[in-house]
């Protein structure tokens, strides 16, 4: 767990504003908020939104520190101008909302900003980072996409697929103890199948104590009991990246 005395690389904490650093690009038929490293570097990473879409400040914030750690991060519209979901939205009707926002249906999108990252930004190593219906996509894209060279999906498992296991790049699985949306049976059946059937450097850690969106929660909304294990899944997420990328 990161010590407060040292705390995580990754943890901008009050000096960055939220969705202030970047600039917001059309990429062939979407559009991206893109923040590029200090100095120029070879190595992006996509951020990939939640259901709240790719406006989402919490998510922009993301972006921010991974490239305060030296990457390009581009977090692309994956709704395609389709509006994200709303806070104060009727869930009995979330399911006919995801219907056209299938996190298994990106491949145009996906392509778009591989072509954008490479032609425009000279990136030669990618990863991906997703939260929630992002970490859904990121463990998508570890299934279709070699050449994305690694991926940490946060708070997301796709369901549907039998090729689910057969990840194709490095990936690594942030999880919620206490999690509404994604039960520890189906972490746990999640990391047993990876086991046996995966032939790619994985892991799966559950963090304890905590609830769905944590990671990349709002400096404002984090509890201080939260902080360490915030800041050690955000180390973890730099590192798996650092490690492969």
């Amino acid at each position: 767990m990161a010590n407060e005395s040292n705390p995580c690389p990754c943890d901008l904490g009050d000096k960055i504003e939220y969705g202030g650093l970047g600039q917001e690009v059309q990429m062939e038929h979407i559009k991206a908020y893109v923040v590029k490293p200090t100095s120029p570097k070879d190595k992006a990473v996509i951020v990939i939104h939640d259901i709240f879409g790719w406006q989402l400040p919490n998510t922009r914030y993301m972006a921010e520190m991974l490239a305060a750690d030296g990457y390009i991060a581009v977090c692309p519209d994956f709704f395609v101008g389709k509006e994200p979901w709303s806070p104060a939205g009727d869930w009995s009707k979330f399911q006919e909302w995801l219907q056209d926002k299938k996190p298994t249906t990106i491949n145009k999108e996906v392509d778009a900003v591989l072509n954008y990252l490479k032609e425009q930004c000279g990136a030669k190593r990618i990863g991906t980072v997703g939260f929630c219906w992002g970490g859904v996509a990121t463990h998508y894209i570890a299934l279709q996409y070699p050449e994305v060279k690694a991926g940490v999906s946060v708070y997301g498992i796709v369901r549907e697929r039998e090729d689910r296991y057969a990840l194709k790049s490095p990936t690594l699985f942030i999880f919620a103890e206490v999690d509404q949306v994604i039960p520890l049976d189906q972490v746990n059946a999640l990391e047993a199948k990876l086991k046996e059937k995966c032939t790619v450097e994985h892991q799966v850690k559950i963090f304890p104590g905590q609830t769905h969106g944590f990671v990349h929660r709002k400096r404002e909304d984090i509890n201080p009991a939260d902080k360490p294990y915030i800041q050690e899944a955000r180390k973890d997420m730099l590192n798996w990246l650092n490690k492969y990328c």
